[in-house]
């Protein structure tokens, strides 16, 4: 399963997990199964089916160019990082 670090903003939805593992073929596919686990977490990351724009991935590493659509390993490490600004789509996020 894909380890899913979670940002300090949006731990208030995992029960302040930093941490979930989650498995999933893909980013979105990832997603989807920790909001089964923990709601809310789809809404804040996800923005018309696509990675919200104000919200980058790192996959193994790598900041991703693909987005929700990054494959996955089943050992891959996945983590999201907000930008840095403000106004109303960091408000959505930091909820």
């Amino acid at each position: 399963m894909a380890v899913l670090w979670i940002p300090p903003s949006m731990r208030d939805l995992t029960g302040g997990k930093e941490k979930v593992l989650v498995p999933g073929r893909n980013v979105r596919e990832a997603l989807a199964n920790l909001e089964a686990l923990h709601p809310g977490v789809w809404d804040r990351l996800i923005r018309d089916g696509e990675l919200s724009p104000h919200v980058s991935v790192v996959v193994d590493g790598q900041a991703s160019t693909m987005g929700a659509r990054h494959p996955l390993r089943d050992e891959s490490d996945v983590r999201f990082l907000p930008m840095i600004a403000g106004g109303q789509e960091m408000r959505r996020f930091n909820r």
